[in-house]
């Protein structure tokens, strides 16, 4: 085999160095491993957030230190939305389907004041180099949000359920049994603390337990007093 490029040496730097900052700022800062990976999940490259990581951070929405600084970077990408950096505002809009879906109730009146942004988004035009338009793409998820955002939330309520019998579904295939994670499964080092903060198996003793995101009681209002993509 030859010897690598300097074009990867410079990206296995990157990554490694990405890593360490990573690394310091949980050491020597109050920044949680939902906030890096929020962070991580909406920033600018091509690569799309994945599924496992929107799991990690929805579940990480039921905690309350959690849920607003979650909220805040989502804010923060949406309202920095333009021509010419719009994909981490489109990976925001990503993320906040999934926590609509999946999240904490209280999500949706959280982002009523976002609903303008997200209109301006559903007018985006872009074609990549390869032609494919990704304009289309912002709009199809700008206007599901906006109909998951409205204020009778008949569509929310149908799509929650939906997600609930998903999750059900996926349940019942097979057996699974709760266990931490004791080595490396995923992309990034924020990953690897979230999923041993939060079991994310599913258990067996009862399929309710496994559906609480649903029903958890951070739902409630009186819980939220607050204190103070893309593959080019």
């Amino acid at each position: 085999m030859g010897s690598p490029s300097f074009h990867e040496l410079k990206k296995q730097a990157s990554l490694f160095l990405k890593e360490k900052i990573k690394s310091a700022r949980l050491a020597l800062t109050d920044v949680t491993p939902a906030e890096l990976l929020t962070e991580e999940v909406t920033n600018e490259d091509a690569w799309p957030p994945d599924t496992r990581s929107m799991g990690l951070i929805s579940r990480a929405a039921f905690e309350v230190d959690d849920y607003w600084r979650i909220v805040d970077i989502l804010h923060k990408r949406l309202w920095k939305f333009d021509k010419e950096k719009w994909r981490g505002s489109y990976k925001a809009l990503v993320i906040l389907d999934h926590l609509l879906t999946h999240g904490p109730e209280r999500i949706s009146e959280e982002f009523q004041s976002d609903k303008e942004v997200i209109k301006e988004m559903a007018i985006f035009q872009h074609l990549d180099q390869e032609r494919f338009n990704w304009g289309l793409r912002v709009r199809e998820k700008s206007e599901r949000i906006l109909k998951l955002l409205e204020e009778d939330r008949t569509f929310l309520k149908e799509e929650r359920c939906r997600a609930r019998k998903l999750t059900s579904g996926i349940k019942g295939f097979g057996s699974f049994t709760q266990r931490r994670v004791s080595k490396r499964l995923t992309r990034s080092r924020s990953e690897i603390y979230i999923t041993c903060s939060y079991n994310i198996d599913h258990q067996d003793e009862d399929e309710d337990k496994d559906l609480d995101f649903l029903d958890h009681p951070l739902n409630e209002d009186e819980h939220w007093d607050r204190v103070p993509l893309v593959s080019t």
